[in-house]
């Protein structure tokens, strides 16, 4: 049984979406919050598997209780539902530890996959889609003294070679399946080389790596 924490401020929204999980049968939804504050607190106290979290909210919004949640520690993880495809609000969202994100006005049959699969801990958005997103927004991030001149990143020292390879072309939005034909590698051997990347850089999933490949100029 998959269990949902809804955080968004509008009632009719989160009844809408409880209507919809609880029609499932592998769905429950522990609760409802109607701001920021109140889903990290209830994530705290509830330990849903899965937090719908809207971004625009009174008070602390959807982007800041994503980031503490994530901070915390706990096992939750977090689907960001915004308003547009290409929304501001999504990549920082990502950037934050969401495990990835939706539209608003998904469909019925999306929404409860996209639940299902972070569940089980696989992102959301599909690597190429994560590549045009942060494509589309990576460039607005402010120049920093220490984004300037960047001393190499520790997440990278463990790697080998060949695992250095493979974080970049995740970054470049390379799926499991192109990866293998362009590297003449076996589909079981890349899924092996890509869960010891995530575990070595600490990375959550699929897209916390294509980040971090962009973070660590992996990717330009």
């Amino acid at each position: 049984m998959t269990t949902v924490l809804i955080a968004d401020d509008q009632p009719l929204q989160r009844l809408g979406f409880r209507m919809l999980l609880e029609s499932q049968d592998d769905m429950t939804v522990l609760g409802e919050a109607n701001n920021g504050a109140e889903a990290t607190r209830m994530t705290a106290e509830l330990q849903p598997d899965v937090v719908l979290m809207d971004v625009r909210m009174p008070g602390l919004d959807g982007i800041e209780a994503t980031r503490r949640i994530i901070a915390s520690g706990a096992r939750t993880r977090v689907l960001i539902l915004t308003t547009f495809d290409l929304d501001e609000y999504a990549y920082s969202g990502l950037r934050a530890g969401a495990s990835g994100f939706l539209v608003k006005d998904a469909q019925p049959e999306d929404l409860l996959s996209g639940i299902r699969a972070v569940a089980t801990g696989d992102a959301v958005v599909a690597p190429s889609l994560t590549r045009r997103l942060l494509d589309a927004y990576v460039h607005h991030l402010p120049t920093t003294a220490s984004t300037a001149a960047q001393a190499p990143d520790p997440r990278l020292d463990s790697l080998t070679d060949r695992e250095r390879e493979i974080l970049t072309v995740i970054g470049k939005g390379w799926t499991n399946t192109e990866i293998a034909t362009r590297l003449h590698l076996a589909e079981s051997t890349v899924k092996t080389h890509v869960g010891r990347v995530l575990a070595k850089t600490g990375s959550r999933d699929r897209i916390q790596a294509v980040i971090l490949a962009y973070d660590t100029k992996l990717v330009k």
